[in-house]
């Protein structure tokens, strides 16, 4: 199997990195080491193009919940138009410019799959508790552009599976705040759930949204 990870200098992705390689050739991008800013499709579009075709999973492991030093909003007097943008360009827009430039490394002939890590917390079903506006916004909307760019895909890709997951609250620089009251597991565990449940997905799931325990998450 060959695999690509976009975000592989975060917590989450680096351990992606470190589990594939136990089962074939991985190659990890980021920012911090490749250059690769997944906010300028200029960016996104000269490294991934750099690249032969032929990868069998692709992972973007990118994301942020603070930005600019700016946490999760706790009610609408705080939110802010650049605070919102900032949030889509990272955790939505960003991914979308993956998906965009990253399909055609994918193999067009057999089963193939990318997946995004989204977030419970980007769920309309699910949102009981209100509060963290842009992430919960930028996530949703990375939702809807997954679920839309699997049903194209489709048509070039017939088995392609591109889903969104939610890793669980996972021990990483993320952002302290997002594991208060919520059990955390090291990004180890997380990145093998992952896999597992990415094992289990073939192309009638393309389009899904689920959880590290392979369970569907409302949209």
């Amino acid at each position: 199997m060959r695999a690509l990870v976009i975000g592989a200098s975060g917590g989450i992705g680096g351990a992606l990195v470190s589990a594939l390689r136990q089962r074939g050739e991985v190659l990890g991008l980021s920012r911090r080491g490749d250059g690769l800013d997944v906010t300028s499709e200029a960016s996104v579009a000269s490294v991934l193009g750099a690249l032969d075709p032929g990868f069998d999973l692709v992972i973007v492991a990118t994301g942020a919940l603070v930005l600019n030093g700016e946490g999760p909003e706790k009610s609408l007097r705080v939110v802010t138009a650049e605070g919102l943008a900032r949030q889509f360009a990272v955790n939505a827009i960003g991914p979308a410019l993956v998906i965009k430039h990253g399909l055609r490394l994918m193999p067009r002939d057999r089963v193939a799959k990318l997946a995004v890590l989204s977030a419970r917390v980007g769920s309309i079903g699910d949102n009981a508790l209100g509060g963290w506006y842009g992430y919960r916004a930028a996530k949703a909307a990375l939702n809807q552009i997954l679920r839309t760019a699997s049903i194209e895909s489709t048509r070039t890709h017939p088995q392609s599976v591109l889903v969104s997951l939610h890793p669980g609250t996972v021990e990483t620089a993320l952002a302290p705040s997002q594991r208060a009251g919520h059990p955390a597991v090291a990004p180890e565990v997380a990145a093998k759930s992952l896999l597992t449940v990415l094992d289990g997905l073939g192309p009638g799931d393309t389009g899904g949204f689920f959880d590290w325990q392979g369970k569907a998450v409302p949209w």
